[in-house]
């Protein structure tokens, strides 16, 4: 599965309640071979974590680790899915559970994210 390459976020969601269009307007998350780079509508980097995939699990797993723009390290673990030009994703918050599918619970996040191309 490749993922590398530029997604505009489409939606989100916290805590299971959906997270504000305004919020996510115009964010991007780009992922390279190992690492997702995450900014928001003006550009300013958000985030920056080096990830792993685990394709042999069904859905996908994804490891990650923050290591900017905070200078504390902090791994999580979560989901992901790739489907033709969407990207979903859920992951834990620091204290939260592993997520076990794609809604999210206390202290987890959800992004559905758009390849850049068909954006043209």
């Amino acid at each position: 599965v490749k993922l590398e390459g530029g997604y505009t976020i489409v939606s989100g969601e916290e805590n299971g309640q959906a997270i504000p269009a305004e919020r996510v307007k115009g964010s991007i998350v780009r992922f390279t071979a190992d690492e997702a780079i995450g900014t928001d509508k003006d550009q300013k980097k958000i985030f920056v974590a080096k990830y792993k995939l685990d394709t042999s699990s069904r859905p996908m797993k994804i490891k990650m680790t923050t290591i900017a723009p905070d200078k504390a390290e902090a791994s999580t673990t979560g989901l992901i899915k790739k489907d033709g030009d969407t990207v979903t994703i859920i992951y834990a918050l620091p204290g939260g559970a592993e997520p076990t599918d794609f809604r999210t619970k206390e202290k987890q996040q959800l992004f559905v994210l758009k390849n850049q191309k068909q954006d043209r």
